[in-house]
C-alpha cells in the first residue's frame, strides 16, 4: 500500500447549491500530487440543494459513473435519454465522441447525494452509451461495473472493475489482484482496518505492491467501493 488520502485532505468546493468533496484535482481544485490512480480520474462526493443541479454540458472520450447514495438525479441527454436514478442505483454513461446531459436533483423537498466517478477509457471516438441499473448486493463483493458486465453488472470501456464492498462490525473480507494491477478503495460510511491503516467515510487507499489484503470492518454498516485497475502506464 502506498497511497492513502485521508477524507479531510480531500479538495472542497461549496458553491450554496453544491458541496462536493474531490478525492483528486477537479475544476478548481488542483494538486499535482492527486491526478488519479490508474484509469480512475475522479472521485467527487456531491450533495446537490433540492432542485437544483448542474446546467447542460459536455463529456467526450470518458467512461462517466454516478452512484446514488441519497435522493435522486434527474438525468437527460443529447441521446434522448430522461430518466431519474433513484438511491441505490448506478448510472454509467461513455461519453465516446461527443454528448451533452444535465444533472438535477429531482427532488425539491430532500438534498440528493451522490458519487461522480470518471474513469478513463481505453478506446476513443467511439458512440456515447447509456445504461442504469439498481444491483442488489449478492456477496460481500458485488460487481457494479466491469468490462464484460458479468454478474448483472453495467459495462465499461476499460479494463477496470468496481465493486461494492459492505460488511458488518468484525467482519472481515479478503480482497486481491492479479500480479501488476492496481486497487483502489473508497470508504462510503463506517470505518474498517486494513492492514495497519485505519480508514473511515471519505478515505481512500491506494494499493499498487500487494496482491492481497485483509479489511476487517469496525463498525456496522461499513461500505466502500472496490475498484480493480489496469498497471499505470509508464512515462
Amino acid at each position: 500500500m502506498n497511497y492513502y488520502r485521508a477524507a479531510e485532505q480531500r479538495g472542497h468546493a461549496n458553491f450554496g447549491w453544491l458541496d462536493s468533496h474531490h478525492s483528486f484535482s477537479f475544476g478548481s481544485y488542483y494538486d499535482p500530487k492527486h491526478m488519479g490512480v490508474s484509469a480512475l480520474r475522479v472521485v467527487n462526493d456531491d450533495t446537490v440543494a433540492e432542485g437544483a443541479g448542474f446546467g447542460t454540458h459536455g463529456h467526450r472520450d470518458m467512461e462517466i459513473i454516478s452512484y446514488v447514495l441519497e435522493g435522486s438525479i434527474a438525468h437527460v441527454d443529447s441521446m434522448g435519454h430522461r430518466y431519474t436514478v433513484p438511491a441505490g442505483e448506478v448510472q454509467r454513461m461513455s461519453a465516446g465522441s461527443g454528448v451533452t446531459h444535465s444533472e438535477f436533483n429531482a427532488s425539491t423537498t430532500e438534498k440528493l447525494r451522490f458519487l461522480q466517478i470518471w474513469v478513463q477509457p481505453n478506446v476513443k471516438g467511439i458512440k456515447p452509451e447509456y445504461e442504469q441499473a439498481h444491483i442488489p448486493q449478492s456477496k460481500t463483493l458485488t460487481p457494479l461495473v466491469t468490462p464484460d458486465g458479468c454478474d448483472g453488472s453495467l459495462m465499461m470501456h476499460q479494463d477496470a472493475s468496481i465493486y461494492r464492498l459492505r460488511l458488518e462490525q468484525n467482519e472481515s473480507a479478503r480482497l486481491s489482484l492479479n500480479k501488476g494491477r492496481v486497487g483502489y478503495l473508497h470508504v462510503v460510511s463506517g470505518s474498517a482496518q486494513l492492514d495497519d491503516q485505519l480508514l473511515v467515510a471519505g478515505d481512500g487507499l491506494g494499493v499498487y505492491e500487494k496482491t492481497q489484503f485483509d479489511a476487517l470492518a469496525k463498525s456496522d454498516n461499513f461500505e466502500a467501493l472496490w475498484f480493480d485497475l489496469p498497471p499505470e502506464e509508464k512515462n
